[in-house]
């Protein structure tokens, strides 16, 4: 049973890869392309050359960036499913499609806007290549502690719960994983490395473009792994068989 959850997260991974990739290709690139030639001028304003070009431009944008989100949406939805598997009957009372639509929220939030609110997304011509490696670094730090941040808060939610009841212990693990978060990210190092001349509403419509991927990327993923094992040959006891032996 759980090797057939794994295959239909997969196959919502993909589905929702190829939609992200219409989505990149619609509104992403455009940006991309501003951005390079803003990189191009800049370079050849200091006399520079350009860097060679290892892969050609349409291939970056066509069939590798193809390639990049659609395998990256089966592999999170393989995973999105084995976390399905774990927690349906075992931490929720939720139904199929509530709990799915519920993790690809949590995990939005999780992995997509807490380290993109202190590690935003950033275009081809901003930052210095030699801290590529530090600002990796310090981005999946960031995605590491927003998990385990969120881990710690559902146990403080199911403890609040039994005192104050489902709505308050809700809140009360909303506020802890808001404060740690929030101390955390003012104590991590700040990086700035937008040139001063870098056109601002081009930085923000590339950001935008990169939030909105993650949107219609876990959106499709949640919804649609929801309605696809809801639909299946699975009833609610099948499934719930799946939790408690995953």
């Amino acid at each position: 049973m759980v090797g057939k959850l794994l295959v239909r997260g997969m196959l919502a991974g993909i589905v929702a890869g190829l939609l992200t990739f219409s989505f990149a290709r619609l509104v992403g690139e455009p940006q991309v392309d501003q951005a390079i030639s803003f990189e191009e001028k800049a370079d050849a304003a200091k006399g520079e050359a350009p860097d060679p070009e290892l892969v050609s431009r349409k291939t970056q944008a066509g069939l590798g960036l193809l390639t990049g989100v659609v395998t990256f949406g089966a592999a999170v939805g393989g995973l999105f499913s084995l976390v399905f598997a774990y927690a349906y009957g075992r931490v929720s009372v939720l139904s199929v499609r509530a709990l799915s639509a519920w993790l690809a929220l949590a995990a939005f939030i999780t992995l997509v806007i807490v380290p993109n609110i202190k590690y935003p997304a950033n275009p081809p011509s901003v930052g210095d290549p030699e801290t590529i490696g530090m600002r990796t670094g310090l981005f999946f730090l960031m995605i590491a502690i927003s998990i385990a941040t969120m881990v710690f808060s559902l146990k403080v939610r199911r403890r609040a719960m039994m005192k104050l009841g489902a709505w308050n212990g809700s809140i009360v693990a909303g506020l802890v994983f808001v404060v740690i978060i929030a101390a955390v990210q003012l104590s991590m190092p700040v990086i700035n490395e937008v040139p001063a001349a870098f056109p601002a509403v081009l930085l923000w419509k590339f950001r935008v473009a990169a939030i909105g991927m993650q949107v219609i990327m876990w959106t499709t993923i949640g919804l649609l792994f929801g309605a696809m094992v809801e639909r299946s040959a699975f009833t609610r006891l099948n499934v719930r068989g799946v939790a408690k032996s995953a």
